[in-house]
């Protein structure tokens, strides 16, 4: 069994998200959870817009179907984005856009990060997990409808395999933005993951030429990650071959966590100045 003095150590997601919740419930803009045995009922309320959103998780249904540290920290992100865009930290990744941003999200889990983008952005969100999760995004999709459209958003449940061209080219690639949190958690997805995001933001080298000659945006990928085990530098070691990676924001160590979240920008080569890395 590793030790904590390995600092490759194994953090007990459950527990995580036990201690970052007892974390944001001191924060303005906080969860509040419903213990009614199971399910859990979870809320969340954003001041940018003055409503709430309510989430199902299913927690003996595995770790698909709950809140984890990194989707707190870009909720509160995006809800400061609505606010203050110019200050926020995401300016980088949402700003340019001419249109509806059309946002996809990957492995959503319980569905509130790119609920919450669709109600606070306006935007027109895809939110994607396994297809045994589907039904749980779609329950908490039906039931934030209300202030999903009253704040000009829209939200598409899908199904999405990491690595299966087939999903992807269902789904499609006119997306702005992909937006993913602690999704970079066993090893053994690390090659779908970034198989996906090549075909996302790469896509085919007729693609990229139409793109450069209509001189349309770049499609960004924001992810959220808490760092739990050295082997997760692998991941982002491979990725750095296929895409420019910056920092937008790190937030600081919840009271029980040795580190916070950091929030990622993943853009194709060369589209970030130097001074911006």
């Amino acid at each position: 069994m590793a030790t904590q003095e390995d600092d490759d150590d194994e953090i007990n997601p459950f527990t995580t998200v036990l201690n970052d919740q007892d974390h944001h419930e001191q924060q303005p803009n906080s969860l509040t959870t419903v213990h009614d045995g199971a399910p859990e009922q979870q809320s969340y309320s954003l001041r940018s817009i003055e409503s709430t959103v309510v989430i199902r998780q299913l927690p003996s249904e595995g770790l698909s179907f709950q809140l984890w540290p990194a989707a707190t920290a870009l909720i509160s992100l995006l809800d400061s984005y609505r606010s203050s865009p110019s200050t926020s930290p995401l300016s980088a990744a949402f700003s340019g856009s001419q249109r509806q941003l059309r946002i996809l999200e990957l492995g959503s889990g319980t569905g509130i990060v790119g609920i919450v983008a669709a109600a606070t952005l306006g935007g027109n969100v895809t939110i994607t997990d396994l297809p045994h999760v589907v039904p749980n995004l779609q329950f908490n999709k039906d039931a934030n409808k209300e202030v999903i459209t009253s704040n000009g958003g829209a939200v598409t449940v899908a199904a999405l395999r990491w690595g299966n061209v087939d999903d992807v080219a269902e789904i499609g690639r006119d997306f702005d933005v992909v937006l993913a949190s602690d999704v970079v958690y066993h090893d053994h997805l690390y090659e779908p993951l970034l198989e996906t995001l090549r075909f996302l933001l790469l896509g085919f080298e007729e693609e990229k030429e139409m793109k450069k000659k209509k001189k349309e945006k770049e499609t960004v990928f924001v992810m959220a990650h808490l760092k739990r085990w050295k082997k997760e530098s692998a991941f982002f070691k491979k990725a750095k071959k296929l895409f420019d990676v910056d920092v937008l924001h790190t937030c600081a160590p919840s009271d029980r966590a040795r580190v916070g979240v950091v929030v990622y920008r993943f853009v194709p080569k060369g589209l970030i100045a130097p001074s911006e890395v």
